[in-house]
């Protein structure tokens, strides 16, 4: 048994309606020296049979506590979309807590907090619209619009899911984050654009810039390449600056 500690701990947090199977190439495409972990929220892939958490804070807490004690050396969270909300609830529940913090956080395809009010209601539309929706953003396999079955199992989730996003809302008293910030957006994407991104530079001590690929609100999800590419070298130029700084 390898007791070697990771070089670093990348936990990646999944989209709403989703699970860690989109993600499933990564560990391997990633450096051997770190550790990629692929979270499932309750409800949702290998967790399937528990119920849902449908509040953001909670599920948020519900999370960080099932990571608590691999946060034993460096590590950093990565989240798309609904994951990118996470990922930041994630960091400012572990600053609270007085938990040691990710050395970096990678946002993607998640906007910037809003004023209260601003944003849509997309849990809220009819069963035709939100099929048609979830067909544009791309992400959902074909079987689960043409199989009535399937439909029936994931339609409550994805909607339960959007509804979590859409009503979340950010805490007014929030600090800054000391940590190390890249931001990811698909250039074609209107769900998520890049330019409504750049807003999350204000909540992180340290924004290493806005990385925008080809593609819609999944990217990357025909090639992760690119994308894990990137990660690779925003991850670990953080890592590299965090070790610079450690008290020796």
């Amino acid at each position: 048994m390898n007791s070697t500690r990771p070089a670093l701990r990348l936990f990646v947090l999944h989209h709403a309606g989703g699970s860690h199977l989109l993600y499933r190439t990564w560990p391997a495409a990633l450096p051997p020296s770190w550790d990629v972990r692929l979270l499932d929220a309750p409800g949702h892939g290998l967790l399937l049979d528990r119920a849902q958490i449908t509040d953001a804070g909670r599920l948020a807490d519900h999370l960080l506590d099932g990571i608590e004690a691999e946060l034993d050396g460096p590590y950093a969270l990565f989240g798309h979309s609904m994951g990118a909300l996470l990922t930041y609830e994630i960091t400012r529940r572990a600053l609270a807590r007085g938990l040691p913090l990710p050395v970096w956080a990678g946002l993607s395809a998640r906007t910037a907090p809003q004023p209260v009010g601003q944003g849509q209601r997309y849990h809220q539309l009819s069963d035709a619209d939100l099929r048609e929706r979830l067909k544009l953003l791309g992400g959902t396999p074909g079987d689960v619009f043409e199989d009535p079955d399937l439909w029936a199992l994931f339609e409550p989730v994805i909607r339960a899911d959007l509804r979590l996003v859409e009503t979340w809302r950010p805490d007014p008293d929030a600090v800054v984050l000391p940590v190390a910030l890249s931001a990811y957006a698909g250039g074609a994407d209107r769900s998520a654009p890049p330019a409504s991104m750049t807003g999350w530079a204000r909540h992180f001590e340290h924004f290493l810039g806005l990385r925008v690929f080809d593609g819609g609100h999944f990217y990357f999800a025909g090639d992760p390449t690119p994308l894990l590419r990137q990660i690779r070298r925003d991850a670990t130029a953080a890592l590299d600056a965090a070790t610079t700084a450690r008290p020796r």
